[in-house]
């Protein structure tokens, strides 16, 4: 959100075996400023992080976090959350922006809507997605037409909600414009597993298989076995170190609440198998100490273990995807993994 992930150095995301990171384009631009991130020497140099940064669009957070938001088929006018400074974001500012931080995955501008959603306004939101996505490849093809070599990535973002027509409409359009690779966003706000499921399953299978396919906002890790098995590739989401942070912990037999009683003594780590820093080092006893006398500690460590966690998790699934045996290892997952749904 402001440039780097809360309270982990560049080193332990890589010792977690992350190799890509998401900036948030919204608060960046904020604070401390695309300028001010130009002067320092972009965001790779802003964040000590040398590996691909992927930046969202800023949309998201502006049709969230704002109140009072005025929107056009030419852009959106928002009030900054921080200070209430007038703020005007068009398609072509949001790629602009993206590719001054220095992103090397870059977002298009979207309209995100809310669920449930009326029809007409979907409808509407969906159109303006389109026409915005348009704007954004333009002014990401003029930049590189003026360069000798491309070294960013602009992906489009299929929207429509719960609707499966309107998905195949945008994802249809999208492809025409032609993108790097594709994103599913709109989800994860309140539409519950099985309509986020239905729907990812009707719009991956409209999406090229030779370019990445992104599922924004998502997940448990349920619902990541559950896309990457519709044919889903990324993924992205707070929730490890979210929860890290409020004490919960994921493990392969399910959460812990590191601040219970239960782990008062204890002195085994949070996962006997896992290799992350925290449980080679840590024990529960200690970790529920930290949080109980508010050391900031305690979050730094159960959001390693969490980062991990995720890691090891998406390090199986490649695995099993490269043996061909990735169904029958999915459905044994997604069974033991139902108790992280209503995460």
């Amino acid at each position: 959100t402001a440039g780097a992930v809360k309270g982990i150095t560049p080193e332990q995301l890589k010792q977690a075996g992350a190799e890509i990171i998401l900036g948030n384009t919204y608060h960046l631009m904020l604070r401390p400023g695309v300028e001010t991130v130009e002067k320092i020497g972009g965001l790779h140099k802003l964040m000590a992080w040398d590996g691909p940064i992927l930046t969202d669009s800023g949309g998201y957070q502006v049709f969230s976090l704002n109140s009072l938001t005025k929107l056009s088929d030419d852009g959106v006018e928002f009030a900054s959350h921080v200070d209430g400074r007038k703020f005007y974001l068009t398609p072509e500012l949001a790629t602009q922006i993206q590719m001054r931080l220095g992103a090397d995955i870059i977002m298009c501008l979207d309209e995100c809507t809310p669920f449930p959603c009326e029809s007409d306004k979907l409808h509407k939101a969906v159109e303006r997605t389109l026409s915005w996505a348009r704007r954004c490849k333009a002014t990401f093809d003029a930049r590189y037409s003026m360069l000798d070599t491309r070294c960013q990535m602009l992906f489009g973002i299929v929207q429509g909600g719960i609707d499966l027509e309107l998905r195949s409409r945008c994802a249809a359009e999208l492809r025409k414009i032609d993108f790097d690779g594709y994103a599913i966003g709109g989800l994860s706000v309140g539409e519950g597993h099985e309509n986020m499921l239905r729907t990812v399953e009707h719009t991956a299978l409209l999406l090229p298989e030779d370019k990445p396919r992104y599922l924004m906002g998502v997940g448990t890790p349920g619902d990541i076995i559950a896309a990457v098995r519709a044919g889903m590739d990324m993924f992205d989401c707070v929730m490890p170190t979210r929860h890290g942070r409020n004490a919960y912990a994921f493990t392969e037999n399910g959460p812990l609440r590191m601040r219970n009683n239960v782990h008062i003594d204890d002195s085994s780590p949070i996962e006997a198998d896992c290799d992350c820093y925290c449980c080679r080092t840590y024990t529960r006893g200690a970790i529920r100490h930290y949080f109980n006398v508010n050391e900031m500690l305690g979050p730094i460590l159960v959001s390693i273990h969490n980062i991990r966690f995720y890691q090891r998790l998406m390090a199986g699934i490649r695995e099993h995807t490269k043996k061909g045996d990735f169904v029958p290892w999915a459905s044994e997952k997604l069974e033991k993994y139902a108790v992280f749904l209503s995460v």
